[in-house]
């Protein structure tokens, strides 16, 4: 199928395992695609060349700055720059490295007072509860976006600084994974080098439904697991907090209370490989960052827009998760993967901001209020806007110190 291009001259060098040397000053043509393919295959390639894009991108904003082209602080260099990658292209050691720090992390003491999360038992779990506890203000909202890259990023920051994690946050790539099927991607294969395995198979489940308050339901079909995580580093791993609202394969939602007490149970996948296939392809991924010329669009182009039947590419990966607690939008972080989830929304949304960098890290990155679809009515975020993860990790940051990987407390790429 034939789509127009735009032809884009860039300075662009070979990335594998680590930006090029910033000595080099190649300037091959690449020609970025006007319009997501609808074929998969196609789309897969769109999207290396919008990856080499932004990584070339992110590479010449830093060159400029080290050498006083731009306004910066320039703490963040080519030479200390990290790197995030892709849980396929890290070796075996680097995949066991992440979840032994993982598992390390859900035996720390928690911080968080029990008078705040009674449930609260480990220090990952600190992650839960104020997820928990902001939902409502951090999804359809402003800061959707700003709020879980610092989260995930402070949650990378503690992993290395409270369990001797070396290496960055990987993400999980749902256009390959849509490829492989789930079970036989290297990330939930089951095996120890992998980010665990589908839950035990659960026979008779009926249909998923995702949907919210007021908004029109979704009816989705169940996975091939249901039941508690068999085998990998998360085989024994117990979730202490929710559920609170627990989309179910019946088609009912269960919760108690606020999700705050403790309630141990085993870790549930229902891996569903139908949902990544039809909701986060490469032409999924592809459509959201190549048709939004604007924050709202992008947002709402990702999230999924209410009552289009799409759940986006953010629905569209929580949901072949599946189980307990990923279909539960206030407990998920419950689930290590999530964290490999939000690093690929997150790495969506850099590739989209360099696209047109300036714009895109400024007020008009921007877009939303303070709850969720404006419900109840709230101001507007803004650049001042304050994000606070609680005892989770601090300090607070205002809105405009996280609209760029590589200013701000930040200082990371994508490969």
């Amino acid at each position: 199928m034939h789509f127009s291009c735009v032809v884009v001259i860039l300075l662009v060098s070979s990335l594998s395992n680590a930006l090029p040397s910033p000595h080099e000053d190649t300037a091959p043509t690449y020609t970025l695609p006007a319009a997501a393919s609808t074929d998969v295959a196609e789309a897969s390639k769109q999207l290396d060349q919008l990856a080499k894009f932004a990584q070339q991108q992110a590479r010449s904003l830093l060159k400029q700055e080290h050498n006083g082209e731009k306004p910066g602080k320039g703490k963040c260099t080519l030479e200390n720059v990290a790197i995030r990658r892709e849980w396929g292209s890290l070796s075996p050691k680097e995949r066991i490295a992440y979840t032994d720090a993982v598992r390390c992390f859900q035996k720390k003491q928690a911080k968080t007072p029990a008078s705040l999360v009674p449930g609260a038992r480990s220090r990952y779990d600190d992650w839960i509860g104020t997820h928990i506890n902001q939902t409502v203000f951090i999804h359809y909202s402003g800061t959707f976006l700003t709020w879980h890259r610092f989260f995930t990023w402070h949650y990378e920051q503690a992993l290395r600084n409270e369990c001797g994690y070396t290496g960055y946050q990987p993400y999980w790539n749902w256009a390959l994974t849509a490829v492989t099927g789930l079970e036989e991607s290297p990330l939930l294969d089951g095996s120890d080098t992998s980010m665990g395995s589908n839950g035990e198979f659960v026979p008779g489940q009926g249909t998923v439904i995702f949907g919210g308050p007021g908004l029109p339901e979704i009816l989705l079909p169940s996975g091939t697991g249901g039941g508690c995580v068999t085998s990998g580093p998360f085989k024994d791993m117990t979730v202490n907090l929710g559920p609170l609202a627990l989309g179910l394969a019946n088609g009912s939602t269960i919760g108690l209370g606020d999700g705050l007490g403790y309630n141990p149970r085993c870790l549930k996948r229902d891996l569903t490989t139908w949902i990544n296939r039809n909701f986060a392809n490469a032409s999924s991924v592809a459509r959201v960052i190549i048709k939004p010329k604007d924050i709202y669009d992008f947002q709402m182009t990702m999230q999924g827009y209410p009552g289009s039947g799409d759940l986006g590419i953010h629905g569209g990966g929580h949901y072949s998760m599946g189980g307990d607690p990923a279909r539960d939008a206030f407990v998920s972080p419950g689930d290590p993967l999530f964290y490999l989830h939000h690093a690929m929304i997150d790495r969506v949304w850099w590739t989209w901001q360099l696209l047109d960098n300036e714009k895109r890290t400024g007020a008009e990155g921007i877009s939303g209020t303070g709850t969720f679809l404006d419900t109840p009515p709230s101001a507007n975020t803004t650049l001042d806007t304050v994000i606070d993860l609680g005892f989770a990790a601090g300090p607070p940051q205002t809105v405009r110190d996280l609209l760029s990987t590589t200013a701000g407390p930040f200082c990371y790429i994508y490969l």
